[in-house]
């Protein structure tokens, strides 16, 4: 019996991941090492004790007491904060699911690496921010990691068996998000409302204005050159908003070898959890016929500056990738609260980007977790800046 934990189990990959334990055999097929979450208490209880965890953790401590009550006479343990997370991923499981949102996911992803564990990442921000240091640190454990991002996965799946070396291109979609087909002007006026819904994906609300503002596709970008070791140069964005292939590998010969599937994260994180073997999911199977066409434009940097951005931030090195993540999670917080316009975020994190290149250090990829958390929290104070002087013009 395999053992598995998930991180971030109430957000929408972990919802996805629970689904897929529970419709593949659940606690009679699954040893669950551990299981943790946010403010969802009666959520994380129940998957706990569907699951038969050996431990619960919520992330703020002050919800713990709760947790124990919901899981009183159960046997599982319980634990809350964020240093708790990190001890759970110290648990010798087999699979270690990252689906916690956002710069906290790193911490546990990067404990997991250094047990030599094997580490499914669906948090974009491990790589954004620390790619140097993550890398590093599976390829002298031994550890391995197997994206889950549904761009990424689709490219390690074409790329199962090419050599690296031959390949010319690799190309990520995106759906364009909830604004893809606004007038540009109208941009100004978007609400947070109006940026929380995806035209195709079911996600979470952050990572879904992430896709209407395309910081998502900005981060995967940079991922995709850490991960895979590509020349930035040769990694292209296409626009596709049927969002049915998800990543397309071009070799030096002209042939290209894309990956198709329905907007299903399950697909991705049912591959990872199986790899190297494919099971039958519970995905829909892609009927073309009937879907009559697929189609394709370029992005418009100009509507969509967090494409120039992730550029300009590959080209830089360095700390630029924790300062562009961190930036990026203020950024966002403060668009959530009213501070700014969902135009502004490209403008504070562009802003923070400036106020620090020039730092001492800056040049210099980040080779350890607290130096990566440093860059993090300047950058948050940088966007923090300009958000307040520039905020609800």
């Amino acid at each position: 019996m395999r053992s598995v934990s998930i991180f971030g189990a109430t957000g929408s990959i972990g919802e996805s991941a629970f689904d897929l334990l529970m419709q593949s055999g659940g606690a009679e097929s699954w040893q669950v090492r551990a299981l943790t979450g946010g403010r969802n208490i009666a959520r994380l209880a129940e998957m706990a004790l569907a699951l038969r965890a050996e431990i619960a953790v919520t992330a703020f401590p002050e919800l713990e007491r709760d947790l124990r009550e919901a899981l009183a006479g159960s046997g599982i343990e319980c634990t809350a904060g964020p240093d708790a997370i990190v001890a759970a991923a110290d648990r010798d499981a087999d699979w270690t699911l990252s689906g916690i949102v956002g710069a906290a996911g790193l911490p546990p992803g990067l404990r997991v690496l250094e047990r030599g564990g094997t580490l499914a990442l669906a948090n974009k921000e491990t790589l954004v921010a620390a790619g140097r240091l993550v890398m590093g640190t599976a390829a002298r454990t031994g550890a391995r990691i197997l994206p889950v991002d549904s761009e990424h996965s689709a490219i390690f799946q074409c790329l199962n068996g090419e050599n690296i070396e031959n390949v010319e291109a690799i190309t990520i979609t995106a759906s364009g998000g909830a604004f893809r087909d606004w007038p540009l002007e109208r941009l100004e006026t978007a609400t947070v409302e109006q940026a929380s819904t995806h035209p195709n994906w079911a996600m979470g609300q952050r990572i879904t204005i992430d896709s209407a503002s395309m910081f998502n596709k900005s981060l995967e970008i940079i991922e995709t050159k850490e991960f895979f070791g590509i020349n930035p140069d040769r990694i292209k964005v296409l626009i596709h908003p049927e969002s049915i292939i998800h990543a397309m590998v071009t070799h030096r010969d002209g042939g290209s070898i894309a990956h198709l599937g329905a907007p299903d994260m399950r697909h991705a994180i049912g591959y990872a959890l199986h790899w190297p073997e494919r099971a039958e999911l519970p995905v829909p199977k892609l009927d073309l016929a009937a879907m009559g066409q697929l189609s394709f434009r370029a992005p418009d940097e100009t509507r969509w500056p967090a494409l120039r951005l992730a550029r300009e931030v590959m080209a830089a090195g360095g700390a630029a990738g924790a300062v562009l993540n961190g930036a990026k999670e203020q950024a966002l917080d403060d668009f959530l609260a009213g501070r700014i316009r969902f135009t502004d975020m490209a403008r504070a994190v562009e802003s923070a980007l400036d106020d620090l290149t020039g730092q001492p250090g800056f040049a210099t990829s980040p080779t350890d977790l607290a130096t990566v958390l440093d860059w993090d929290q300047s950058a948050r104070q940088a966007a923090a800046g300009w958000a307040a002087r520039h905020g609800g013009r």
